[in-house]
């Protein structure tokens, strides 16, 4: 195996070993969150600008997920669908488009809000997050510690997305996103970032699910509203029919 193939997946793991290790009990605090919301019929969101998108989206709409999650699309933020790509980043640093974009959807007090953002200092999450929790929702912050402590926030409190939470995980990424180097090449490269959010987004999901089925078997609410592949037989009617009943609070959906 080539050497620098080895230290991206040695880099991967460790990280993956260490938010396991570092942030069970945040992770279950998020799960709880989580899990009340879905019992108490709560509307819930997930977002993420750029590539932080990539775990917001990843727990919406897909097989073994929860049907109830919905990611608050703000315009231009979705991965890097708009062009030119560096407007994305451009639009992240534009005051009010996120607390537009949220009195717009039907979120209401007591709802819930994961905000995705590595740096955690952009005025997009920063402000989302703050909005959110003045309006009552609940939110969990995904985000690298290490950032606060190095660069400065964008936004104009000098606050970033940590201080507006009410659970953060600390993805632990190091500032650059950079697992890897060469002597040849001018900057780091080998990311990982994508790959922890994403798990520390689905084992939220995975603690979440087992604790409303958990719930469900000692006959205190119904079992977790989880959607099927729709490559297996049956998957697209169950899909549908787990959406038609609860349509209330899925918004992906006609």
């Amino acid at each position: 195996m080539n050497d620098l193939v080895g230290q991206y997946f040695e880099a991967a793991v460790a990280h993956l070993q260490r938010i396991r290790t570092e942030e069970g009990e945040n992770i279950e605090r998020a799960a709880r969150l989580l899990a009340d919301a879905v019992a108490e019929g709560r509307r819930i969101f997930t977002f993420g600008a750029g590539h932080s998108s990539l775990a917001a989206q990843d727990v919406v709409y897909r097989a073994g997920g929860l049907a109830v999650l919905n990611l608050l699309n703000v315009p231009g933020m979705t991965g890097v669908n708009v062009m030119p790509a560096p407007l994305g980043s451009a639009l992240e640093r534009v005051s009010g488009l996120a607390t537009a974009t949220l009195d717009l959807t039907p979120a209401t007090s007591g709802d819930l809000l994961f905000v995705i953002s590595l740096s955690g200092r952009q005025v997009m999450p920063v402000e989302l997050a703050a909005h959110a929790r003045a309006r009552g929702l609940h939110v969990v912050g995904v985000t690298s510690l290490a950032y606060p402590d190095k660069v400065g926030s964008q936004h104009p409190s000098g606050s970033y997305l940590k201080d507006h939470c009410d659970v953060v995980l600390d993805s632990k990424i190091a500032v650059g996103d950079a697992e890897l180097s060469h002597p040849g090449a001018q900057t780091g490269f080998g990311s990982v970032s994508t790959i922890v959010t994403s798990a520390l987004m689905q084992a939220v999901v995975a603690s979440a699910v087992g604790r409303l089925a958990e719930r469900s078997l000692a006959g205190e609410g119904e079992a977790p509203p989880l959607l099927r592949s729709g490559n297996v037989d049956g998957g697209t009617d169950w899909n549908a029919e787990l959406m038609a009943r609860h349509a209330d609070r899925i918004f992906y959906a006609f």
